[in-house]
């Protein structure tokens, strides 16, 4: 059976993106600046990492329009062209009804994300990533998360896209893991308790 992880940036009170889709809260110094280099290559060395990645339809739009060419903008970074073609390669399924194609190593499935999601993990194979709030929160209330990660940046945006959805029942974890990244950032890794 695969394992389910669901990893994403959140905001201390508990958001992946802030009122409008906003994400410009992630930024190390001042709002839209970018990660720092240690978690910038934290994140690289996760879609690097064998497995799959589940994404919801705003995620891979947003994901989509930077990062397949991202290695051929003037002045791109070495961990920038890493970056890129590391999520190039990685393999992906894109859960949407609303979009018709997808590309860079990805298939598009427009029916029951929850069926699929359960399907896919019921197989032999590499670890699974689950990507963006509204898809996970689907995953959750089915109960198909195996391990929550979560990269908390020190700011308050007092509403938007929550990291967690509203449960019917109680999901017991262990912290497994944490680590400090510049700017305050602190990274925490949950195991479902079986």
């Amino acid at each position: 059976m695969r394992k389910l992880t669901y990893a994403m940036n959140v905001t201390l009170d508990g958001y992946t993106a802030a009122p409008g889709d906003d994400i410009g809260w992630s930024g190390d110094d001042e709002p839209g600046s970018p990660p720092s280099d240690e978690l910038f290559q934290w994140w690289s060395d996760r879609v690097a990492a064998p497995g799959l990645s589940l994404y919801g339809r705003r995620l891979w739009d947003g994901m989509s329009s930077t990062w397949p060419t991202a290695d051929q903008q003037p002045g791109a970074t070495p961990a920038v062209i890493e970056f890129a073609r590391r999520w190039r390669d990685r393999p992906k399924i894109v859960f949407s009804s609303t979009i018709d194609k997808v590309a860079w190593n990805s298939r598009l499935v427009s029916g029951d994300a929850v069926a699929e999601i359960t399907r896919l993990k019921a197989e032999d194979g590499d670890p699974m990533d689950i990507v963006g709030a509204t898809l996970a929160g689907a995953a959750m209330k089915a109960g198909l998360i195996d391990e929550y990660v979560l990269v908390t940046v020190p700011v308050l945006v007092g509403g938007g896209t929550p990291y967690f959805t509203t449960l019917d029942n109680w999901v017991n974890l262990a912290l497994v893991e944490t680590r400090a990244f510049p700017g305050g950032r602190l990274m925490t890794r949950y195991e479902k308790r079986r």
